[in-house]
């Protein structure tokens, strides 16, 4: 039997109380992952761990926007199809805005997520965009106790797509390939027979990797999935987004446990 470990975006930015959007409660999630780790390292065959990997321009980050009297919108600010096609928020670079108002409109038309506004964060060479120690010294005891090989993730550096799923972007860009499906990551886990879930936030970046998953493998694959969940949480306020999420996944048939009560 091969049990796999998908761990999403566990990063300083989000797991460090002082980190640029810190998820609430993801500093103790990853303690208690990193000691599950330790404790079941010969049972775990594989480990995979994604990484938001984002650029100060982008397009859900304050300075990709302004308004009329050129301010930038606040951090967790939704901007919508109809604020961008009214002119109430438009691009910085005036050259962007038809590709903003296709963003929008597109958003609107799969019904994923509206524009949030995000403070800048996890980006490309900063200190926020690495694994939090605690996990990262519980990622290379397990590669030199197996002898084995993480599997590292990136996604999110397209500045014109969000790009909460590991798999895909909210809307591909055609010319960029790492926007569409992640077929590589999709390849691997079809192998497990077990995926253990967590990472942060459970609401946003959890959520979109494993319905995407999920909705890739066909619904009867569901019953193979874990969520640990004492080793995620939600994004303050978007709390309903993590619960429709489980509830939806259990239905299909996701196994839900802690990190301590997995295999005891």
């Amino acid at each position: 039997m091969k049990t796999h470990l998908l761990i999403i975006d566990p990063q300083n930015d989000f797991c460090d109380p002082k980190g640029a959007l810190w998820v609430q409660g993801a500093e103790d999630d990853v303690v208690r992952l990193a000691n599950m780790i330790e404790r079941l390292s010969g049972k775990i065959d594989d480990i995979h761990v994604t990484l938001d990997s984002h650029r100060l321009i982008d397009v859900a980050h304050p300075i990709f926007w302004v308004d009329s009297k050129g301010n930038h919108p606040d951090p967790f600010t939704i901007i919508s199809e109809d604020d961008v096609t009214a002119g109430v928020w438009t691009t910085t670079n005036p050259s962007w805005r038809s590709r903003a108002v296709d963003y929008v409109k597109a958003l609107t038309a799969n019904a994923r997520y509206p524009l949030c506004i995000w403070p800048p964060h996890c980006m490309i060479g900063t200190v926020g965009h690495a694994v939090v120690p605690v996990l990262s010294d519980a990622l290379i005891k397990w590669q030199a106790d197996r002898f084995a090989v993480v599997d590292f993730v990136t996604k999110g550096s397209n500045i014109f797509t969000e790009h909460y799923s590991a798999l895909m972007a909210d809307v591909v860009d055609p010319s960029d390939p790492t926007t569409s499906i992640n077929t590589q990551l999709l390849d691997v886990l079809q192998d497990a027979d077990e995926i253990l879930i967590s990472g942060e936030a459970l609401s946003h970046c959890v959520a979109n990797t494993i319905r995407d998953t999920i909705s890739s493998f066909g619904d009867e694959h569901a019953k193979k999935f874990t969520l640990l969940e004492d080793t995620c949480s939600n994004v303050a306020g978007f709390e309903n987004l993590g619960d429709d999420f489980v509830k939806d996944m259990r239905a299909k048939g996701m196994q839900v446990t802690t990190s301590v009560d997995y295999l005891a």
